[in-house]
């Protein structure tokens, strides 16, 4: 790993109007800034993050991420602007990558292509056949020959359909020689990047630039442009998956955490969410099901059934509307209506409707166990801690508040009792 990556995210994000700092808002289940840590992590062993605005929430949340990531605090007040914010900044190799951290879509690929031949700088570049809006790249004989502003752009100028992407890949000794002598000699009186292009040409320089996919360089920059970034990257992990051999019914209506791991031939139906950092493994989830930080193997789940965080469901069968929370499961029956918190349910056990764990008092959390071959009643309440021996028949409408020995009934009901001719007295109704 030849390269060092510079990563600015020192900017507020004020059109994301949230107080959450912009490169922290999450897309498919990771903040945007992680998304371009983990594609320079694949390129180079010298990553630098530059921060200003909540620096500190910023970095405590990379650090309890990840290991190794150096942090550059930019003087916003002496120097604004991007290149301000490469003033001070030291690499460790011959050449520097700098991206920008609200480019969640950036792959590794496409900083790969930044990277290739000799050139002084290589400079990435989008072709839109509507330019309108942006500042125009004049390419001249295959090299960068300036970038034009479109309120500076004469006619001609203005045909011109290849735009700043923003990326570039620079050498040293050319960041050492352009950012100490950019100023801010401009309306806005900032230190701009771009003006390194400039002097680059100006000296002679070689300036190479590169053809960019647009959709790899999108920035993010209001909570309009988080969706639709969300959006291009769901398709991309779902595009993924199914070509490695996940079945998706409607997949446009799914959503797939971009940390979500699948193995096996899984099936996922309309509807579902898989969430954190879930590992599904031959499983059928259907419709409308939820999956939260939570390991699946050769189970189905739902529809409508939701598995909480810290789950796992191994050979078991989750019906409709169950929910089960922190729990392991092993060749369970768990059809319908039921909750299931804080337990450990061992093989050949079913769960009737309406069953409960009674895992929580108020203060803290309790654990249930059921052994194996426990058959458990419908409307069934089980008030943690317990522990159900294997081959027990807990009987319908019990509440069960100690443990029960293997091979027991356990029956707790109130004795029935019968009014004759009730319904007719209660409304005043003859008896025919």
């Amino acid at each position: 790993m030849s390269i060092s990556v510079v990563i600015l995210a020192a900017g507020k994000g004020t059109r994301m109007k949230s107080s959450t700092p912009k490169v922290l808002h999450e897309i498919s289940g990771k903040s945007m800034l992680f998304h371009a840590i983990d594609a320079a992590k694949k390129i180079s062993d010298d990553i630098t993050v530059v921060l200003y605005h909540q620096a500190e929430r910023i970095q405590a949340d990379i650090e309890s991420h990840y290991k190794g990531i150096h942090f550059h605090m930019q003087d916003v007040e002496q120097f604004p602007g991007t290149g301000g914010a490469m003033k001070g900044v030291s690499v460790k190799h011959t050449k520097a990558l700098i991206l920008n951290g609200d480019m969640p879509l950036v792959t590794m690929h496409a900083l790969e292509s930044l990277m290739q031949g000799d050139a002084d700088i290589n400079m990435s570049v989008i072709k839109l056949d509507n330019p309108s809006g942006y500042g125009r790249v004049v390419i001249l004989d295959g090299k960068v020959h300036e970038i034009v502003e479109e309120k500076d752009c004469i006619p001609a100028q203005k045909e011109i359909q290849t735009v700043n992407a923003g990326v570039y890949c620079v050498k040293k000794d050319v960041l050492d020689t352009y950012i100490p002598a950019l100023n801010n000699d401009n309306a806005q009186e900032e230190y701009y990047l771009t003006d390194i292009i400039k002097m680059a040409v100006e000296d002679g320089k070689i300036v190479h630039p590169v053809i960019v996919d647009e959709e790899e360089f999108k920035g993010v920059n209001s909570k309009l442009d988080l969706a639709h970034a969300e959006e291009i990257l769901q398709r991309r992990i779902k595009m993924d998956l199914m070509k490695a051999g996940v079945t998706m019914r409607l997949p446009e209506t799914i959503y797939i955490d971009s940390r979500a791991t699948f193995e096996g031939e899984c099936i996922l139906e309309n509807g579902v969410s898989i969430q954190g950092h879930s590992h599904i493994i031959s499983s059928h989830i259907k419709t409308n099901s939820v999956i939260e930080d939570s390991y699946i193997k050769n189970s189905d789940v739902g529809p409508m059934g939701r598995i909480r965080p810290d789950s796992r469901l191994i050979d078991t069968h989750i019906g409709n509307f169950v929910e089960v929370k922190k729990s392991t499961l092993h060749g369970v029956k768990a059809g319908h209506l039921a909750y299931i918190g804080d337990a450990s349910i061992e093989e050949g056990t079913n769960i009737g409707a309406g069953m409960i764990t009674c895992n929580y008092d108020g203060k803290n959390k309790y654990k249930t166990v059921i052994g194996k071959n426990v058959f458990i009643g419908s409307d069934t309440q089980i008030v943690a801690p317990v522990n159900i021996a294997d081959d027990v028949i807990v009987a319908a409408g019990t509440t069960v508040n100690k443990d029960v020995e293997k091979g027991s009934l356990v029956i707790s009901r109130t004795e029935m009792k019968t009014v004759k001719n009730f319904f007719y007295k209660f409304f005043n109704i003859p008896n025919s």
